[in-house]
This record gives C-alpha cells, structure tokens and sequence, in this order.
C-alpha cells in the first residue's frame, strides 16, 4: 500500500483549465502546421520533384543522347514493346543512375540521418526546459529547407542541392515531431479526468486503516506489537480492501490516461489531414494552371514550408517552455545536475544500448517480435506510398494534377478507415491483433495487383487490369488510405499493450527509432530494382515478400503474455532503482 501511495504523492497534479487548454492549443497548431509537410510534400511531391529535376538533366536510354524532357511525349517515343516507360537517366559524378531512383536514394539517406537525429536529440527532448527549443529549432530548419525549393530552379548548375533541401525538410520534420510527441504524456496526465483519477487513487492509498481493537491514538507496547504481528495475517482485512481498492482505482486511472492519450493523438491526426487537404486543393490551383511544371512543383513545397512556418507561430506562443513546464503534471521533473548537450547524446546511444541488450530482449520477447514486425511493416507502408507515386509519374505517366488527387484521397480515406474499423472490431468481436493482421494482408493485395501487370492479357489488348491506367490507381489509393489510417492507430495501440508500465515514453523512443530506421531500406531496395531491370514494377513483389514476412511474427505474438512480461520487468527496473 505504500508503494503505491508514494507512486502518486509526488507531484500531484492540479487542474488549471486556462493553462491546460493553452497548453493543448499549442500542441494541436503544430500537428496543423507541420503535418502538411508530411502529407502534401513528403508523400506526394517532393518524390515527383527530384524525380523531375533529375529528368530535366536526364538523357534517355539507350544512346544517353536525346535529352528526356524534349522527347516527343507519345507512346511510339516514350512506350517500349512491354508496355512499360523507356528509361531516362542522369549521371551525378561519374554514376549513371534511373531518375525515380534519384527520388528513391535521397528519400532513402535522409531517413537514414532522420534515425541517427532522433537517437541522438532523444535525451535532450526529454528534458522540459529544453523541448520547446529543440522543437523550434527543427522547425526552423524544416520550413526553411521547404520554403528555399522556390528559389532553386532546375535549370540551376548546382540543382543536386535540392538533393540536401530534401533531406534538411525530412530530418527536420522527424525531430520536430519527436518532441512534439514528447509533450503528449504530459498533455494527457494534466486533463481534468486523469487529474481527478490520479486524485482518487492518491485519496484512496493514504486512508491508513487501524488494527482490529485499537484506535488512532492508542499507543501499543513494543512486545504487544510483536505479538500482534506475530499472530495477525499479513495483511488485516480493512489493509487488504484498500490495497484492492486503490488497484482498482489505479486501473481506472491507467485505463483514462489511455483514452486521453488516444483522443489527443487521434485529434491532432486528423486535424494533421484535414490540413494537409487544404494545402493540396491550394496547391492544385497553380499545378494544373503552369501544367505541372518543375516550377509549379516546387511552388506546391514551398507553399507547404509557408503554411509550415506561419502556424508554428501560435505553437511558439502558447506550448510551454522553461519555467512553464513545471506547471502540469509529469512536467514537474527537474534536475540540479548541469546540463550537458554532448552528455545527453552520449547517454541517449548508451540508454539504446541497454536496452537492445539480449538479456533484456528475452525478457521481453513478445514486445520485441512485435517491433521485428513493425520494422518491416513500417518499412514496407512507407515504401508502397513512395513507389506508387513514383509508379504512377514514370509508367502510367499521370500528370501532376492526378498526382494530386492521389494524394488527396490518401488522407481521406485514411480518416475514413480510422472510423470505419473500430466499428467492424466492435460488432465482429476480433481483438486488435486480429484486426491487425487482417489490415497487413489487405495492403498486401494492393502491390500483388500491380504484378498482375506483368500477365500477357494486361499488357496487350486489356483496357483494365494489373494497374496499368490512371484509373486503377485512384481505386487502390482508397482502398490503401482506408487500411492505413486503421493500421496506424491499431498499431500504436496494440504496442501500448507490451511496453512496462510507467517507462512508455522510453518504450515509444524505441518505437518510433524503429520506424525510422528502417524506412530507408525498402526505398533503397525497390532503387536497385529499378535501377538493375529498368522496370519500378519489379518493385512490387519485394514489397509483396516485405510485408508478408512480417505477418508470422504477428501471429507469434502472445499478448496476455506480453503482457505481463512487461509488468514484471517495470517491478525489476523500479526494484534496483533503474
């Protein structure tokens, strides 16, 4: 009983409705502004904009001669016997490389250096004072690298630049949202429920219940007290029902804390699309106007860094920052110690070290073949949202303004299947884990229907069929926005249920560590394979086999043991003082 009144007297928190929905306000601006990088550059146009800058200095293949974009765009010139565009390369040094792959290869390094950030400047956003400037700063340097696109055209000697503003954006971004993610703990402790939970649990664990026979002020001799313990359980009656009733209030407590926690999370998703659609139907406007131009490509990015720019301004104003974090919740931390930047990123690697440790991997085996699985499924979405976007420049040869519709549908069908499968979980009666795996095979039909476009019957004569039009690709977008939009929210939350109880902002470091250093080997993979056979659709069945590889450790996940391997693990960390 003591331990578990000692676990909420420090810090209590009190509800402070202004500060809290200040707070809150901070946090939601800057999901609105920085997600449309996300949304509208990072999956839709910056891949079609290297890819066309590198084609602006590409040479068609075989003779490397007839510069790409002065080829006469008819499907004698541009379409070869199998259906599938001609290549157009271009040498960067003394290297002739695939321009989708060019995409392909920066996306793939700067996610790289994205994992490497995070790992490193983990520490530093974990510290209150310092999380609003490393936000701030990330922010600065994500926008800005946006907002320079406008003023580096094509045809620029030095255009590999825009090589480096890509990977600047997209490692930006990354660490801005590490610390953002870094304020949600807190931002879900300091609701006005959670307070009145955590209030309840500290009410219940400090009510000291007294001996049978005995009252508060009765003073009891030594060796009577020996005795009594001698013959007495334990633990007496009135001890044991508190102790049970703090448990249960505890668990209401964990189980509010974890709604909070989604619905803040979900709100600031979807404000995030809501956003990002906004800035798409902009965009449209000067895309279809200059015809999809490189200009009117690196218009759309720069309008993303604008809008980036100017609603970080109220996030600026209203998250907290030094003195301020002290005001809520679990933002009471603070530490006598000097601070140290180059200390906290040595302790950040030595932390990641510990805890990729075999020992502790043991100890927690289901939550680590889940984060196997999450590597490649991580990978894997990421991967057919680049390639399909690629697919749908190189081999259909869609437009920039089709392009954009892709990208607009992505997103709303993703708020959709956000709706629409906690509804079909409910009256089916499948567990996350189910509805799980049956997300991951269903996106693995969409990149299986695009090797049916290898079959004889789609590449000749078949007007439909192996996404081989326009038009199929629009159908496939719903159906992947509709299973990514659940998977995301499932997958964070069937994580929720393996990681200890009270380390989940380590755990979800670790999460997102993951996410983020494997989503640069699917793009560098399908590269190759483009760049190797000429063709981005031998792509698809590397990412038929990525994520398929990925169901079986799903289904060896055993969550009642997960489980509660976790809880024995947090009791093993609290009880040497980790």
């Amino acid at each position: 009983m003591t331990d578990l009144a000692d676990e909420y007297t420090p810090g209590l928190p009190t509800y402070d409705d202004h500060k809290y929905k200040r707070y809150l306000r901070g946090w939601m601006s800057y999901a609105f502004a920085s997600e449309v990088f996300a949304v509208v550059s990072l999956t839709l146009f910056l891949p079609i904009c290297l890819e066309q800058f590198a084609r602006d200095h590409g040479y068609l293949l075989p003779d490397r001669i007839q510069p790409c974009n002065t080829a006469v765009t008819n499907s004698t010139v541009l379409t070869a016997e199998d259906g599938e565009g001609i290549r157009c390369v271009v040498k960067l040094g003394w290297m002739w490389i695939d321009t989708a792959s060019f995409s392909l290869y920066v996306f793939s390094t700067s996610v790289a250096l994205q994992a490497i950030t995070v790992i490193s400047m983990g520490g530093i956003a974990d510290h209150p004072p310092h999380r609003k400037r490393v936000l701030l700063s990330f922010a600065t340097l994500g926008f800005t690298s946006a907002i320079l696109f406008l003023l580096l055209p094509s045809s620029s000697p030095v255009w590999p630049l825009v090589a480096l503003l890509a990977i600047s954006a997209n490692v930006a971004f990354g660490a801005s949202i590490v610390a953002l993610n870094a304020y949600l703990p807190g931002l879900a402790a300091s609701a006005q429920e959670v307070v009145a939970a955590d209030a309840e649990v500290w009410r219940i664990a400090h009510v000291q219940p007294q001996p049978h026979g005995h009252s508060a002020n009765d003073p009891t001799p030594d060796a009577e007290a020996e005795g009594a313990q001698a013959s007495e359980p334990l633990l007496a009656p009135e001890e044991l029902t508190v102790t049970l009733e703090v448990a249960e209030a505890k668990a209401v407590r964990n189980q509010t804390l974890s709604t909070e926690t989604a619905r803040i999370s979900a709100h600031g998703i979807a404000l995030g699309y809501v956003a990002g659609i906004v800035v798409l139907l902009l965009a449209l406007i000067p895309v279809r106007a200059l015809g999809g131009s490189t200009f009117a490509l690196r218009l759309a990015i720069g309008l993303t860094g604008v809008w980036w720019a100017l609603f970080s301004i109220p996030a600026a104003i209203w998250l907290p920052g030094g003195k301020d974090t002290k005001t809520i919740a679990v933002w009471e931390e603070s530490s006598d110690e000097p601070w140290n930047t180059g200390k906290e990123i040595v302790k950040a690697w030595r932390k990641l070290g510990n805890m990729l440790r075999w020992r502790e991997i043991k100890r927690l085996k289901n939550t680590f073949t889940y984060l196997a699985a999450w590597f490649l499924l991580s990978d894997g979405f990421t991967t057919i949202t680049s390639t399909a976007i690629l697919f749908g420049k190189t081999t259909l040869h869609m437009p920039a303004s089709s392009l954009m519709i892709v990208g607009a549908l992505a997103p709303s069908a993703g708020i959709l299947g956000s709706i629409m499968w906690p509804v079909i979980q409910r009256r089916a009666g499948w567990s996350n884990l189910r509805v799980l795996i049956t997300l991951v095979i269903m996106a693995s039909l969409i990149p299986a229907y695009g090797c049916l476009g290898f079959l004889p019957v789609f590449q000749h004569g078949a007007r439909v069929g192996g996404l081989t039009t326009p038009g199929e690709m629009y159908g496939l977008t719903v159906v992947f926005g509709i299973v990514y939009g659940a998977f995301q929210g499932y997958a964070r939350a069937f994580y929720a249920e393996l990681i200890p109880p009270g380390e989940e902002a380590r755990w979800y470091g670790l999460y997102s560590i993951t996410d983020k250093s494997s989503s640069f080997v699917g793009p560098l993979i399908v590269g190759l394979i483009a760049d190797t056979t000429g063709n981005i659709r031998y792509g698809f069945f590397f990412l038929i086999f990525m994520v398929w590889l990925a169901v079986p450790l799903l289904a060896s996940v055993n969550i009642e043991r997960g489980r509660e391997d976790a809880r024995q693990y947090s009791q093993r960390q609290r009880a040497v003082g980790s």
